[in-house]
């Protein structure tokens, strides 16, 4: 306090300024403002421009100065800061804005009033930072930075600038103003206040809204299949580039007022919808329905209806009918300047001219004819259209007749007289067939008649040539009986020679094959012999040595016995009879009773075997 008091210190914090306030001055000749001015650049009394920055200062002595600390200013990320000046030079009259003037962003307010610096609203503004600004002299707006979405573009309107020219509803084309973000050289080129032709396509801006309005729209699409035609609002007068045939519109090269003779083609264009408009004419086969009932995705049909007729007998009738037109590309340019749109373009030239070619053309005949000469009423119909949508630079690619429904009490009429007709046609073709009947039942009967005689004559002939073959055939057998003779003696004398040949050889064959098997079985036989012998001698001995061993072992009387009961054994002999018949004199039924035992122990083995063979 004692420092601040009799030194004048101040101390400034590193993020704060001081605004000072001077409250007299003791001497020298500015004692107070010049009239008109709020802040004091010279060491007069009253605000003080010069600020204090972050530090220490001597001579601020309280009881002279006042020191107000205040923050920095600070502008976020995506903002900027507008400007308004409380004082300085006065605006001249007729702008609204206060012009830029070498000021250190408004962080030297000294600069900026010896500058000549203008109070209000300034074109200037400062982006984001942090700012040392003097809030006696400025005051800071935060606002939004500009953006512009994907597909979109900004329509300006300047709020200050040169007033517009006569006849003009936009300005001049101003370059090097960078998007107006730089409003100063705007203005330093002459440009207008109000709507601009120029548009701010996508992306961020720094844009003042003091100085500038934009208002977002979407771009202009000319879709596949289509043109689109500019007519232009803005611009000066051009020169008609169609020549002087074409006396509907005005046509004038790119840039110019009027309709542009050179359309867009399929795309995205950042067009200015209020200083000029895109008419879309289709370039494809464009269908147009006169019927009640349906209506193509264009729309440009869907006030047509179907077209009511009367006969030259005076019956109404409804005529569905279907129109196909081609704009070419390069004429669309002269159906625009002509009709304004495809729309005025159906309703002022293809619904009157079809409508009164069907009406006057059902006029000269009567239902029945029309109904009759369809093809021939819609060849006509495609030829006189397509000459008058010639003179507008359309072209008729075809024209058809849809639903034709008549009256009905005339269909009704119609109706049974076809009916009737018919069925005359009907009688007719039975009565023909009758006859054709008849006369093919006749030309049957002749004809059986005939194929009877060809039967006759042909059977002669059969039997002519059955007789003739006959004799061949006996002359053929007998050469060939004789030819068959001789060949059959001349084969016995072949087979006898060749026969007695074969006898000669087969008995030599059969002499010296007797010869070699009669010495081969003498041979097989004496050594089959002796080889007999020496097996029976082998076995004689062998057995006579076993009996031997036997007698030996035994004794004579039991060896004896042994090979008796051995033979009866192998050889099954019965020691017993099977039947044993026994009796005296007296007892006669004994012999009876053997036999009869006999005789049924034979029948009992028959039946053994004849199980034993199944």
């Amino acid at each position: 306090m004692i420092l601040r008091l009799f030194f004048g210190m101040v101390i400034v914090p590193e993020n704060k300024i001081g605004l000072v306030t001077k409250k007299f001055v003791l001497f020298g000749a500015n004692r107070s403002l010049p009239d008109g001015r709020i802040v004091a650049t010279n060491g007069e009394a009253g605000f003080q421009a010069h600020t204090l920055a972050p530090g220490l200062f001597w001579g601020m002595w309280p009881w002279q100065y006042t020191i107000d600390m205040v923050p920095f200013t600070v502008i976020p990320e995506g903002k900027i800061g507008l400007v308004l000046s409380k004082d300085g030079a006065g605006i001249p009259t007729g702008r609204i804005l206060a012009r830029k003037v070498e000021c250190d962003n408004f962080q030297d307010a000294s600069l900026f009033l010896k500058n000549g610096g203008q109070r209000g609203r300034q074109t200037s503004y400062i982006t984001a930072g942090s700012y040392r600004i003097n809030s006696l002299l400025f005051n800071i707006t935060i606002s939004d930075q500009l953006v512009i979405g994907e597909s979109r573009v900004g329509i300006v309107t300047t709020l200050d600038g040169e007033p517009l020219a006569n006849n003009q509803i936009a300005g001049k084309d101003v370059i090097g103003h960078n998007n107006f973000q730089d409003i100063d050289t705007f203005l330093n080129k002459g440009g207008n206040r109000g709507l601009q032709p120029q548009v701010i396509l996508a992306g961020s801006y720094y844009i003042n809204p003091w100085a500038v309005q934009v208002e977002e729209r979407f771009m202009t699409e000319v879709p596949i299949g289509n043109v689109g035609v500019v007519i232009s609002y803005i611009g000066d007068e051009g020169k008609d580039v169609t020549g002087e045939h074409f006396r509907h519109g005005n046509i004038v090269e790119k840039g110019y007022r009027g309709v542009w003779s050179e359309p867009l083609g399929p795309g995205m264009y950042p067009v200015n919808n209020y200083t000029m408009k895109v008419e879309l004419v289709p370039t494809t086969n464009l269908v147009l329905n006169w019927a009640n009932a349906r209506s193509e995705a264009h729309m440009l049909d869907q006030n047509l209806s179907t077209i009511t007729v009367r006969s030259r007998d005076g019956f109404p009738f409804n005529l569905d009918v279907a129109q196909i037109i081609h704009v070419p590309a390069n004429e669309a340019p002269k159906v625009i300047a002509r009709f304004g749109s495809m729309n005025n373009l159906v309703s002022q030239v293809l619904e009157p001219t079809i409508g009164n070619y069907f009406r006057n053309s059902a006029q000269d005949s009567d239902v029945i004819t029309f109904l009759t000469a369809r093809k021939e009423r819609q060849e006509a119909a495609r030829a006189h259209i397509y000459s008058v949508l010639e003179e507008y630079n359309v072209n008729a690619v075809d024209t058809l007749i849809g639903d034709i429904v008549p009256p009905d009490a005339l269909m009704k009429t119609l109706t049974d007289r076809k009916l009737a007709e018919e069925e005359q046609k009907t009688y007719q073709t039975q009565r023909m067939a009758q006859e054709q009947r008849q006369g093919m039942e006749k030309e049957t009967a002749i004809a059986d008649m005939q194929k009877e005689i060809v039967k006759a004559q042909q059977s002669v002939e059969i039997a002519q040539r059955t007789a003739d073959a006959t004799v061949k055939k006996a002359e053929g057998d007998a050469i060939s009986l004789k030819l068959q003779v001789q060949a059959e003696s001349e084969a016995t004398r072949l087979r006898a020679n060749a026969e007695s040949d074969a006898t000669k050889l087969r008995a030599g064959a059969q002499a010296e094959s007797t010869r070699l098997n009669a010495g081969a079985e003498a041979e097989r036989i004496a050594k089959t012999g002796n080889a007999e012998a020496e097996k029976i001698l082998a076995i004689g001995k062998s057995t006579a040595e076993a009996y031997q061993l036997q007698v030996a072992a035994m004794g004579g009387d039991n060896f004896t016995r042994y090979k008796i009961t051995e033979e009866i054994g192998k050889n099954a002999i019965k020691v017993i009879p099977d039947i044993l018949i026994g009796g005296n004199g007296s007892n006669t039924d004994g012999t009876m009773s053997g036999l009869l035992g006999l005789k049924l122990m034979e029948m009992m083995d028959a039946d053994k075997e004849k199980k034993e063979q199944k």
